[in-house]
């Protein structure tokens, strides 16, 4: 068999050694050559490195896996290889605002590495998380260009009303999730980047109590912070008991001649359609008053447990378009994703319309401008709705049933949905 010669580049030094190895080589034992060849790659520990095929665009650029041989990446003489450290520095913020800077093996997909990072900051099930990637704006066109036509303005002012909209109803559309099958480097994240991790699926978080203190915390600021937002929408007496356990949180107890008008600032503890109504911040430090003695971590079970009861907890909702019944028009709804069911919801009252199992969806299809669901004998016909968001509703439908079918070993697989893009 002819040898194959390549360029192997020792990143940390930028040494450069051209090499014959056989084509039949086990990537392992490439780079176990490698360190016993070159002096400028015997250091740290060989497990913390690899091989990597570099490319023009950094997010096509392969980390070789080491079970593979190196003619299952069709390598040609003269190819240059990088022999370097796999893991890489990441940091991640928490909702509650404390940063971490974690070492990940950049040749691991999200998926894998959410492993990792959940357990170094004391999360066990971390199957639950997610990472969110903050939103780069892309360009737009102004449409300004020659013959535009009445209908073209008329699509954009009607996207335009769409985006107002989910800003408002703060929707998870803008949510720039990573794919849990893909590597940082595939989704463009660099070193430098901040990830915010975030629960993405609301299937245990029952389980949480004052024995778990960490997701504890970041239950409740993520609560605390969709309620402040709007996303779960409450009366102004429940606005006010939850902003009063909240100062329980941040304050302690309730001190008479402290607590009082003027003290807070409202922003932080009331929705703001609320922030001035007459006699709130009264009426919060009444609500403050009932919790006595509650310890912080009392309170912020209290907390968490008050807001689950919201018909609107645990939801994760996307802003789309569906067809009216019997007109050829399209109008805005939402539609709701929880480990249960999917909702048809109405986008200005978060009133739900209609409500599917989830075990009722056989099969589901995304394609770039459009989701479809079929639940089969469930219901006659596809429910078929209008967004750029499919792929994201996919993932978070596959994501709970593999959740279910790990957490729950009676479930039989053949009675929950598969996905298949047809």
């Amino acid at each position: 068999m002819v040898a194959l010669s390549l360029k192997i580049c020792v990143r940390q030094c930028n040494v450069v050694k051209t090499m014959q190895f056989e084509p039949c080589t086990p990537v392992y034992d490439a780079c176990r050559i490698i360190r016993e060849r070159v002096p400028e790659a015997q250091t740290g520990q060989a497990s913390d490195y690899g091989l990597f095929l570099s490319d023009d665009d950094p997010r096509k650029g392969i980390w070789l896996e080491s079970g593979r041989t190196l003619d299952y990446y069709m390598l040609r003489n003269g190819d240059v290889l990088e022999y370097k450290k796999k893991q890489r520095p990441q940091k991640i913020k928490m909702l509650d605002g404390a940063v971490k800077t974690i070492m990940v093996d950049d040749s691991k997909t999200v998926g894998e590495l959410l492993v990792t990072i959940c357990s170094r900051i004391g999360i066990t099930n971390y199957e639950e998380y997610s990472l969110i990637q903050e939103a780069v704006e892309e360009k737009k066109e102004d449409g300004h260009g020659t013959g535009t036509l009445k209908k073209d303005r008329t699509l954009l002012r009607d996207e335009r009303k769409m985006e107002r909209l989910k800003a408002k109803l703060h929707t998870d559309d803008d949510l720039n999730w990573l794919d849990h099958s893909r590597t940082f480097r595939e989704q463009g994240v660099e070193e430098s980047e901040m990830l915010l991790l975030r629960r993405k699926f609301f299937y245990s978080d029952q389980n949480v109590d004052s024995r778990d203190p960490v997701q504890l915390n970041l239950l409740y600021v993520q609560a605390r912070d969709d309620i402040l937002n709007g996303s779960h929408p409450v009366s102004f007496d429940k606005a006010c008991e939850f902003a009063g356990i909240q100062a329980q949180i941040q304050f302690g107890l309730h001190v008479e001649h402290k607590h009082k008008t003027g003290f807070l600032d409202l922003k932080e503890f009331l929705p703001k359609e609320y922030i001035k109504q007459r006699g709130s911040e009264k009426k919060i430090f009444v609500d403050h008053k009932t919790c006595g003695e509650m310890t912080e971590i009392e309170s912020k079970v209290n907390y968490v447990k008050l807001a689950r009861s919201l018909p609107t907890y645990g939801v994760s909702f996307f802003l789309v378009k569906e067809k009216m019944k019997s007109k050829n028009k399209l109008v805005p709804r939402l539609l709701g994703i929880t480990k249960e069911s999917v909702m048809r919801v109405e986008e200005k009252t978060k009133d739900v319309v209609q409500e599917w199992p989830l075990t009722t969806v056989k099969r589901w299809a995304a394609s770039p401008k459009s989701f479809t669901l079929d639940f089969g004998e469930y219901q006659e016909s596809y429910y078929s709705v209008q967004t750029t968001e499919g792929e994201q509703i996919s993932q978070l439908i596959a994501g709970y049933i593999d959740i279910i079918l790990k957490k729950a070993s009676q479930v039989k697989p053949e009675t929950l949905p598969t996905s298949i893009f047809f």
